[in-house]
């Protein structure tokens, strides 16, 4: 294989890569939402600077892709905590859990997503919607809603996912200090809201070490969302270099 060829190539291993060379779009991507109350030191330990911190909140989501071009189905949950950075409000991305790994090397690699494997799934028991992640064979949290209890504003629906979004972008070198150490900016485009529904929810999250979810404790459930949407995630760009401070 020539020069060229490596120079060219999207990722490892070469003759297989891990991923697509393709944008994923959604199509029928099924959100649960839980916007919770926790404590304000418990995310400004979380929450990287320069980004601020106003209510001390989090968004707790279960997603299922029911189906993604070049990745198939798959199902993925995490931690959202509403930021600013500057003027602009959006979310910084603590900590996302997925069964597809495909998408988690792309999201990690192409983009910051804080992707890592678990096993999280999203389904309908009798008249709840519930919403589980497991780390290996251990439960790490558990959230229900009322299964379409209340049409919600699609409009409100759309607000919630569409602002814009932040994660780190950390790339070690090989004596295993960064190489790379940047916050970064991205958001989700063309969006079309199928269903969105509002009811009653409950949240428990439980101890574990590798999946520290609790370290975010719910103190009051503040509210919820159930959505159906097709959608594009947008590129990334780079907003703030950590290296460049010292």
């Amino acid at each position: 294989m020539k020069s060229q060829q490596v120079r060219q190539a999207l990722t490892t291993p070469l003759s297989s890569p891990a991923y697509a060379a393709s944008v994923p779009r959604f199509t029928d991507r099924e959100y649960l939402n839980i916007v919770y109350r926790t404590d304000h030191d418990a995310l400004r330990a979380v929450v990287p600077e320069p980004l601020e911190i106003d209510d001390p909140l989090v968004r707790f989501e279960v997603m299922r892709m029911n189906d993604v071009s070049s990745f198939g189905p798959y199902t993925e949950t995490g931690q959202a905590i509403p930021v600013r950075f500057g003027a602009e409000r959006g979310e910084y991305l603590h900590a996302m859990y997925l069964d597809n790994f495909p998408a988690t090397a792309s999201g990690r690699e192409l983009s910051a997503y804080p992707k890592v494997l678990g096993s999280p799934e999203l389904s309908v028991d009798q008249a709840a919607l519930v919403g589980t992640l497991d780390y290996g064979r251990q439960r790490v949290a558990t959230a229900t809603m009322g299964y379409k209890h209340q049409p919600l504003d699609p409009e409100r629906a759309e607000a919630q996912i569409t602002v814009p979004t932040y994660m780190l972008k950390i790339v070690p070198g090989y004596d295993r200090s960064p190489r790379v150490c940047e916050l970064v900016r991205t958001e989700i485009t063309d969006i079309t809201v199928k269903q969105a529904w509002t009811g009653p929810a409950r949240l428990q999250l439980f101890e574990h070490v590798l999946a520290p979810l609790a370290d975010l404790p719910v103190r009051e459930i503040v509210s919820a969302s159930h959505v159906l949407t097709d959608l594009t995630l947008g590129p990334v760009s780079p907003i703030h270099d950590y290296l460049a401070e010292r």
